[in-house]
């Protein structure tokens, strides 16, 4: 028998000192959620070095395979790999019934008021929402005026920015209808969480993410022009210089559909053609990454080397379908988002699934009154900015930074949006060498043809900074695997 002295201690359960300081814990909910209790049990099994182990060749292995992204203000590393932690995010099903449930609202009104903002224009006629604020907006497009799309589709991909408060409820922060990303990284890190820890999954029930590329590419076929059977589809990337050109890539093949740039295309008798070994193919269908101001040097800025010149007449003229619409880009305005529990009453007559975020709209007197008496406990968002730029923390921002966003507010009040600092719910995540709570929001993504399908789950991101409020991956932020459980 051997001495006691020489037996080693054992490990103490990898959750033993965890504390989520009082916010609304994903793995933990206030005492304890049952759907976790199993994966629980199994994390606690688990050896901090193990865990560590496994985590480097895991993010080793998003190296090798090039998962990477491009940040363009950050001298030193332009490619990163977005870090990846591997603590899983846990759905239980009921909670994902109400996320899905909320989003296909959310796109069905999206659509609705898109439709409506390029023909009759009720919703402004009868006052549902300020018309300055939509005919004013630089994202809204004159020329989209009338424009016939098939099904009424405008977002056949969205992705819906959602968190959950203190309290356990989830909220709309936010809605991408232009050109959302992300969605690789869901499928990418399901693959490498497989494959890193099995053990933790084995005998589990977790929706799958891997039929993605082929509701995509079902999706895109079901808005093809009238008349086309099995029609051609591309995807039409800015090229290998775009912060997001590893997941075009990655699309186009789970698609099954050529990846292509402006050079590739060429108009003719306003019908879009590819440039093939063969000769000319007509394309017929064109998931695009550009934005609307780069696609047609023809109908927009005349300086751009991405587009495709006459390829707006063809998509006007309905030869082809452009997905997301050209003109999106007014639903996702943060101003705009304010008025979308109107939105949905007045298209749907249904009160929102998920709530928004309480927003004041700075271009209100009221709203900025309200802003500038309250800079440091709010939030303050400017509309045209994406990834996390631009926005003030109030509660956690210098005298200096406050100063500074008032003079902006007084300057330009139209530019700018504030909410109420929410108490973003948080996961367990490897910090070093302990377990520590940080914050997180989910982004499902869903895609549109005929209907409406969501991808179960969607992208966790995860604040790394410890106390930060900001996932952007652009901020530093990183990313989990969502486990929606059936």
């Amino acid at each position: 028998m051997k001495h006691a002295a020489t037996l080693k201690p054992k490990p103490p359960p990898l959750l033993s000192d965890y504390d989520a300081n009082d916010f609304y814990c994903e793995m933990m909910g206030r005492n304890g959620l049952s759907h976790t209790r199993d994966i629980r049990k199994r994390l606690n099994a688990l050896d901090i070095a193990a865990l560590r182990q496994r985590a480097r060749s895991a993010e080793q292995e998003l190296l090798d395979l090039g998962i990477t992204f491009t940040v363009y203000s950050d001298r030193d590393a332009i490619d990163r790999v977005l870090p990846f932690d591997v603590i899983p995010r846990i759905l239980s099903p009921a909670d994902w019934k109400t996320i899905r449930s909320g989003v296909k609202q959310r796109v069905a009104a999206l659509n609705a008021f898109l439709h409506d903002i390029y023909h009759k224009q009720h919703v402004l006629k009868d006052g549902v929402i300020p018309a300055e604020l939509v005919l004013g907006n630089e994202d809204y497009r004159e020329e989209m005026q009338g424009v016939e799309v098939p099904h009424g589709t405008y977002v056949h991909i969205c992705g819906t920015d959602i968190v959950r408060d203190e309290k356990g409820n989830f909220r709309v922060l936010e809605d991408n209808a232009r050109c959302p990303s992300g969605v690789s990284y869901v499928i990418e890190n399901r693959h490498l969480m497989m494959r890193a820890f099995p053990d933790l999954a084995e005998g589990i029930a977790i929706a799958d993410v891997d039929s993605y590329g082929a509701q995509l590419a079902r999706a895109m076929a079901a808005v093809a022009p009238k008349g086309v059977s099995t029609p051609t589809v591309a995807l039409l990337s800015p090229g290998v210089y775009n912060s997001a050109y590893f997941e075009h890539v990655y699309l186009a093949r789970e698609m099954g559909a050529p990846l292509v740039e402006g050079p590739d295309l060429t108009v003719e008798n306003d019908k879009v053609y590819m440039r093939t070994t063969n000769g000319l193919e007509e394309v017929h269908v064109i998931y695009r990454r550009i934005d609307d101001a780069f696609l047609d040097p023809h109908a927009f800025r005349p300086d751009s080397m991405l587009g495709v010149p006459g390829l707006f007449e063809a998509y006007r003229k309905g030869n082809v379908t452009l997905a997301n619409a050209v003109g999106t880009g007014v639903a996702d305005d943060k101003a705009v988002y304010a008025y979308m529990p109107r939105i949905i009453k007045y298209y749907l007559d249904e009160d929102p699934i998920i709530e928004n975020v309480p927003t004041n709209i700075c271009r209100e007197h009221e709203g900025l009154q309200v802003t500038l008496d309250n800079l440091d406990k709010l939030v303050t968002k400017p509309v045209g900015e994406a990834g996390g730029y631009g926005v003030v923390i109030g509660p956690r921002a210098s005298k200096r930074e406050l100063k500074d966003l008032r003079a902006k507010l007084t300057k330009d009040p139209s530019n700018y949006i504030s909410q109420p600092m929410i108490r973003l719910s948080v996961c367990p995540t490897l910090v070093g060498r302990a377990i520590e709570p940080r914050h997180v929001d989910l982004r499902p993504f869903a895609l549109t043809g005929d209907s409406t399908w969501v991808l179960p789950g969607g992208l966790t991101r995860v604040a790394l900074k410890r106390g930060s409020l900001v996932v952007n991956s652009s901020q530093g932020g990183g990313s989990k695997d969502t486990w929606v459980l059936v």
